[in-house]
């Protein structure tokens, strides 16, 4: 089902026909920066991308920018990932984080019997 304000010839169009993205290296939160400005001659939708990304933007922030379903954004963004105009960056989990990892049982026992003992 589309929502009022998507028309599936213009969604088509902007992709050129294609349905997947050429590249599996976003998910909802990946970060996009802008490599480059943009070019004259350049789609629009690209144009605002790299205008959208100078600081680093997630791929569902896009989207939501753009106004375009995520599946259309990451197409988008895959086509300027192989023109080397975007680069992406994943979140990663800091392991020297102190929330990297869950207590240990024993301290999770000590917690919950001193919260009784109140």
């Amino acid at each position: 089902m589309t929502r009022p304000d998507e028309d599936p010839d213009r969604l088509y169009t902007l992709t050129g026909g294609r349905s997947r993205p050429d590249s599996d290296a976003f998910d909802l939160v990946t970060l996009v920066v802008s490599e480059c400005d943009p070019a004259p001659g350049m789609q629009s939708e690209h144009v605002a991308i790299l205008e959208i990304c100078r600081s680093p933007t997630a791929v569902v922030e896009i989207a939501a920018e753009l106004r375009l379903p995520v599946g259309i954004a990451t197409i988008l963004l895959s086509d300027l990932l192989h023109a080397g105009k975007i680069t992406v960056r994943h979140p990663r989990h800091n392991p020297a984080s102190q929330w990297h990892s869950l207590p240990d049982t024993t301290t999770l026992e000590k917690v919950l019997v001193g919260l009784r003992n109140l």
